[in-house]
């Protein structure tokens, strides 16, 4: 089984892009992140004639994600345990950052778009921190109830966990995304049993999943990573290989984000 995530940026923008994508890479199932739109604003036929089944999540022109999976979808789930409303005083609602499903054969895979946190003073940084503990608890339980679930946490983290995770440490200095807290919060669900896929398969240093539109960062090869697919010890033991599909990033009207791939066999 193929999976996939890509923070899409826009899918009413990109949905040839992502149907290229599906046929061109033979992907089984896509995570989406950033959808900006309400269900009702997309166009999931196009998904659906190319023989994928559909689950969306989104409120507004903000966050959304989704999955597409062509070898099932079922038990859709939109929230975890413990996740924060945005604002945290009294007022806020629970974004739409988050949607699982069960794909395959017994994989829960969640779609997840972390809050960016803005500035480190910021109360959305606060709200980052809290929602990735809430994807930890989710890990734990999950594993604590079958230590042999299959589970994989996949999407934009908005965490680079590593110096060489991002083009120049020193332009990040008092920024978000690199900060001890953050990168605590993103090990914190490593250390709950869930390993990044891809990195043994690319690894660092200069290999990103994200390069900002402006100050030309892609051709400058100024990028980060941030995109991952994190798994449980079952599926682990199931990669065959992983990838980032760099070449997603180029062209007109490309995503800012690059695809992440990963091939399981159980």
């Amino acid at each position: 089984m193929r999976i996939a995530t890509w923070n899409i940026n826009s899918l009413r923008a990109r949905t040839d892009r992502v149907v290229d994508f599906l046929a061109r890479h033979d992907v089984d199932v896509l995570a989406l992140q950033e959808l900006k739109a309400k269900p009702e604003q997309l166009d999931l036929a196009r998904f659906e004639e190319a023989g994928y089944e559909v689950a969306v999540h989104g409120l507004n022109q903000w966050n959304g994600v989704g999955l597409l999976s062509r070898v099932g979808l079922a038990d859709v789930r939109t929230t975890m345990d413990a996740v924060p409303s945005y604002p945290e005083d009294g007022t806020g609602v629970l974004e739409a950052r988050m949607i699982s499903g069960v794909v395959g054969d017994g994989l829960r895979l969640w779609s997840l778009y972390v809050p960016n946190g803005r500035e480190i003073d910021h109360p959305h940084y606060a709200y980052k921190l809290r929602w990735l503990d809430a994807v930890r608890a989710e890990g734990e339980r999950e594993l604590a109830a079958d230590p042999s679930a299959r589970l994989v946490f996949a999407g934009d983290f908005n965490v680079a966990p590593q110096d060489d995770d991002v083009w120049d440490m020193a332009f990040f200095e008092g920024k978000t995304h690199v900060t001890p807290p953050e990168r605590d919060a993103f090990s914190a669900i490593v250390d709950a049993g869930f390993a990044d896929l891809v990195r043994p398969f690319a690894p660092g240093p200069g290999v990103y999943t994200y390069w900002d539109y402006q100050a030309l960062r892609f051709p400058k090869k100024e990028g980060m990573r941030i995109d991952f697919a994190l798994g449980s010890p079952a599926v682990q033991a199931a990669v065959t290989d992983a990838r980032i599909d760099r070449d997603e990033r180029k062209g007109k009207g490309a995503s800012d984000h690059a695809p992440v791939i990963v091939d399981l066999e159980f």
